[in-house]
């Protein structure tokens, strides 16, 4: 008769095992997700020459970005 711990044992590691595979697979995923593809990279260099932006305008564009985040 096999031993109740030795079975709760091999079951906790059969349990880890496959938490750690579904960690590598869930990491592949991320990093395919997030690596750069071959697309162009667009400047946006000097589209904004005759423009002024004050520092108004850019505290209000923070508050208009991040309104929605609570700190």
């Amino acid at each position: 008769m096999d031993n109740p711990v030795t079975n709760d044992t091999t079951d906790i590691l059969y349990k880890i095992k496959n938490i750690e595979k579904e960690l590598v697979a869930l990491k592949l995923s991320i990093l395919k997700k997030h690596t750069p593809s071959n697309k162009k990279i667009i400047s946006l260099k000097g589209t904004l020459k005759e423009v002024d932006v004050s520092e108004q305008d850019i505290i209000d564009a923070k508050k208009s970005l991040y309104s929605n985040i609570e700190p």
